[in-house]
Formats: C-alpha cells, structure tokens, sequence
C-alpha cells in the first residue's frame, strides 16, 4: 500500500513538526524530563501517522461514484477525527506531569476548539504532502510508460519490418502486376496483396487503428492465406456494424491470426478454425481450434506480450489469454473513443 519514500516523507515531518515546536518553545530545555520529551514525540507521531495512513488509503483505492473533490475532503475530514481520537486518547491514559504544562489539553470547550484546530492542520499538512507525493508518483509512471510503450511500438514496427522486403518497391511492383496481368484470380490476388501492403506502409504512422480499418486488413492477409492453405484454413468474422468504429492497436489481429497458424498443424481433413467476434462485454474475442504441431515451434512469446503492452500503454487494459486442450482463445478490449487513451 505505501512506497518505502512515502514513509521516509511521514517520518521526515514527525521530525520536522516535533523539532520545530521544541525549539519555539520558550525556556531552557533543562526543565523538562526526557519522559516529556519522549511523550511529545509519541503525540506528534501517532498523529501524524494515523492522518498519513488515511491519507494513503483513500489514494490507493478507487470508490465509485465519488468525485475526487468529494474524496479529497472525505479523506481530510477523517484525517482530523483521526487525529482528534489520537489526541484525546493519549490525554486520558497518560498522566498530565508527563505532558509539557502548555500541551496537556483536558475536555473544557477551549481544549476541545484547540485539539480541533491541531488536528485540522495536521490532517491538511498530510493531504498536501500526500497529494504533491503521489502527483509525482503519477507523473514519473506516466514518463515510464510512454518510454515503454515508444519500445513496444518499436518493436511492433521491427516485427513488420521483419515480414517485408523493400515494402516500397514491392508495393510498387504489385501495382504494375495488376495492371499487366490478364487473368482475374491474379488481379483480384495482386490486389489484396498491395491492400495488406499499403496498411503496413501505414501502420508505422498510427498508434490507433478503427476496428473497420482492421478488420477490412485482415480480410485481404486472410485472402491471401486462403490461396495458399484453401480449405484447411476456416475463417470466420461476426462483427456487428455498431462496433466498426471502436479502437485497438493496429496489426493485433494480424499477429494474433499468424500466431494461430505458427504453432498449430492444419490439412484440408482437420483444418485450422479461427474465429472472430464481439462479445457481450465489448471485447474482441479471437479464438482458434487447438490442434499444437507434433514438432513444436520456438516461440519467445514477443506477439502476444506486444499487444498486451501496446493494449496496456494506450488504453491502461489488459488482453487475457486462455488455453485448454480443444480451445486457444485471445480477449482483446475495444475502445471506443481516443479520449479514452492513457
């Protein structure tokens, strides 16, 4: 719940607040016992910590259908009762000689306004320091992951380079192949091609892609392997149309439709089925028979791992990865709109 540099901050300001009051404290220190000084110290501390704690955990839980304004104040509210609860406690079951003469508080309405106040201001001191610690906390994570998600898109950018040779002088090529070729198996072929092509030309300039701009991808990369593989590969793609405008990270489907055929044996007698949906809970749901090759293939597990950090540094969500012995199964979450981003 807290970071060690959290509490090196609390007790920095136990330090702080008890050497501060004991050297604004008019007189000799000589006329005071140590048992005074160790008592001022333990209210000071109980104090702070129990405004620390809270403070705490309000910032690390999330209570829905509450503002952070209506947070902040229910968190600094508390903050006071607690420290209230601590003073008085520790007034009744210590003696008053070990107390300093002007800090013994009893239960008058004076006592009570002054414990008030102190506990107002501690509870303020700890929100503020609390609130300034954890801001840095948010904005140094925030550098973090936009470093790791320019690796990640890195990476994802390597892996397409990986499957292309000079992608600009074949897309090229493909155009004038189309253009001289007679046959419409070959023209339709040469198109679908230069389609999947032209997206990876694309991709290197987006971090988001709409899920019709995908899916109109992976139609032409299928197409593609369907002349290759023909009946032992089975594709199929139920998308509503409502669903065309949401958002995942470009090439997810491509990966995940490449990975199936990788690590899975197929043959016109068992083939390969992928299947492509949307389900309840608004999430992509790509799943595939598995049927593992007898030779395994090497996998270092860079596909999967790509798309779940560019899933977690765009949109802070996770893609979930289940595995049994008929079924391989890939969540992917949809987003629905940029502003959505992290």
């Amino acid at each position: 719940m807290f970071r060690a540099y959290h509490l090196k901050w609390c007790f920095t300001m136990i330090g702080i607040l008890a050497i501060g009051t004991l050297l604004m404290r008019p007189g000799l220190f000589s006329t005071h016992n140590w048992i005074q000084y160790f008592v001022h110290l333990l209210s000071i501390s109980t104090s702070i910590l129990s405004c620390w704690f809270i403070q705490g955990y309000f910032k690390q839980r999330t209570f829905a259908g509450y503002t952070t304004y209506a947070i902040s104040i229910i968190s600094i509210v508390c903050g006071i009762i607690a420290s209230f609860v601590v003073g008085s406690t520790l007034t009744f079951f210590i003696p008053e000689r070990y107390f300093f003469p002007e800090n013994h508080l009893g239960y008058g309405y004076v006592d009570l306004v002054r414990r008030l106040i102190g506990s107002f201001f501690l509870s303020m001191a700890c929100y503020i320091s609390y609130n300034n610690l954890d801001t840095n906390d948010k904005l140094q994570q925030t550098k973090l992951e936009n470093e790791q998600f320019k690796q990640a898109h890195l990476r994802a950018q390597l892996i397409s380079l990986q499957q292309q040779i000079s992608p600009h002088f074949l897309f090229n090529s493909l155009s004038t192949l189309k253009t001289i070729a007679t046959d419409a198996d070959t023209k339709n072929f040469v198109v679908q091609l230069a389609h999947v092509y032209r997206y990876l030309l694309n991709f290197n300039d987006r971090q988001v892609s709409r899920l019709s701009e995908e899916l109109a991808f992976i139609r032409s990369y299928l197409y593609i392997l369907h002349q290759r593989f023909e009946s032992a590969l089975n594709i199929h793609i139920n998308v509503p149309e409502q669903y065309l405008n949401y958002q995942i990270p470009p090439l997810s489907l491509q990966l995940l439709v490449e990975n199936a055929i990788k690590h899975n044996a197929l043959s016109p007698d068992k083939p390969l089925t992928l299947n492509i949906e949307v389900n309840n809970e608004l999430q992509l749901v790509v799943s595939n028979n598995y049927r593992p090759k007898k030779v395994p293939v090497e996998s270092t597990g860079l596909g999967l791992q790509n798309i779940n950090d560019r899933f977690r540094l765009l949109f802070n969500k996770e893609i979930k990865v289940e595995k049994s012995n008929e079924v391989f199964t890939v969540t992917l979450p949809l987003v629905a709109h940029e502003r959505d981003h992290y």
